[in-house]
């Protein structure tokens, strides 16, 4: 099982390689500028849990929130009532506005407890606003939460399946305002966005459009921008643009990456990572604690008492290290090097931090 992991990444960065071989579409590699979503944020009340709301007296807002909302709908609530609202929960709902989003259209939402809830399972998200950056509103949401997983309690003990405290409503919002987006500028001036920044891939990019279109059609401006020249028709300019994201390219290599998730324990290497020789020890250390609990009797007539005390057993083992030779110069010998040190995910972390260090390993290193 200590392989598994490695041998199934080698597998997929293989795979990946191989598809990868073949052109791209200029539509995989970049985007044209304006062309973005917009986030929006709104806060507001899901109601009808089953007693798994918020707790008042520690998320007050949430009784004055709802104070507002009914005094709008015309019920006055007396000043100093404590109302317990065991089914009412405050929450932040997102979402994104797709670029070209027009009025009426729905968009999918996510709804967060902002409380002590304990979950919005059962809820429905009452009519909130969402706005943007701008504090102008965009959108309204309001739906019956989807939340996924299960919770139960009895005596005392309580038992959770995934998350509880955020759902989703498939279509719970609709766009009530449009962003104005102006597609080019003057005559027609338009600007491709890389997705990544390379200037190989640019140069590449800039000479396909030009043989497509006809010199200086397309120019590059940096590692990332490429400023277009299209036509200032606007149905001539859609057409122009969709012309430009089925245009093929055949990328060059990207920079040689190990990537380290120390929370996961993953480890992803692409295809151009190469391994100078190197000699490494690898050893394991294992440390057992065990406890356990002892009675201490007094003598008869000593008018003591009886202790209870705990006495601790520790156990250190380690392992045999070995010097091993390693060198790769390609993935799957990196991967089989490493492989045949017998080390664990978390060992392979340590070892490719400390062959980086001594400039071994010929590849960037990043640890998220």
């Amino acid at each position: 099982m200590k392989h598994i992991l490695i041998k199934v990444i080698a597998a997929l960065v293989l795979a990946t390689l191989t598809f990868s071989a073949q052109a791209e579409k200029i539509r995989d590699l970049a985007d044209f500028a304006g062309v973005r979503d917009n986030v929006l944020v709104g806060y507001g009340l899901v109601v009808g849990l089953d007693g798994t709301g918020d707790q008042t007296t520690q998320a007050p807002f949430t009784g004055q929130s709802l104070s507002n909302m009914l005094s709008q709908l015309g019920v006055t609530v007396p000043p100093g009532t404590n109302m317990q609202l065991r089914n009412v929960a405050a929450v932040m709902v997102t979402a994104d506005l797709p670029p070209f989003s027009r009025a009426g259209q729905r968009l999918d939402i996510t709804v967060s407890s902002v409380g002590n809830a304990r979950s919005l399972r059962g809820g429905t998200l009452l009519m909130t606003p969402l706005r943007g950056a701008d504090g102008e509103i965009y959108a309204l949401a309001q739906g019956n939460l989807l939340i996924s997983g299960a919770s139960a309690e009895a005596a005392g003990s309580s038992q959770v399946i995934n998350h509880q405290s955020a759902g989703r409503i498939a279509g719970g919002a609709i766009v009530e305002r449009e962003v104005p987006l102006v597609m080019g500028g003057n005559q027609g001036e338009l600007e491709l966005q890389l997705k990544t920044n390379d200037f190989s891939t640019v140069e590449r990019v800039v000479q396909r459009i030009n043989e497509e279109f006809g010199l200086f059609v397309a120019s590059a401006v940096d590692g990332r921008t490429i400023r277009l020249f299209g036509p200032n028709d606007a149905n001539e300019r859609v057409s122009f643009m969709a012309r430009i994201e089925q245009i093929e390219i055949d990328t060059p290599e990207g920079p040689a990456r190990v990537v380290l998730n120390s929370r996961t324990g993953s480890i992803v290497l692409n295809g151009q990572v190469r391994l100078r020789q190197a000699a490494i020890a690898h050893g394991n250390l294992s440390i057992a604690i065990q406890s356990r609990q002892q009675a201490s009797q007094p003598g008869a007539l000593s008018r003591g008492r009886t202790v209870i005390t705990e006495q601790a057993e520790i156990d250190i083992q380690q392992d045999d290290g070995t010097l091993n030779i390693v060198e790769g110069a390609d993935l799957m010998e990196v991967v089989n090097a490493l492989n045949a040190l017998g080390a664990t995910p978390a060992d392979l972390m340590a070892i490719l931090e400390a062959l980086k260090a001594s400039g071994s390993l010929r590849a960037s290193l990043e640890i998220i």
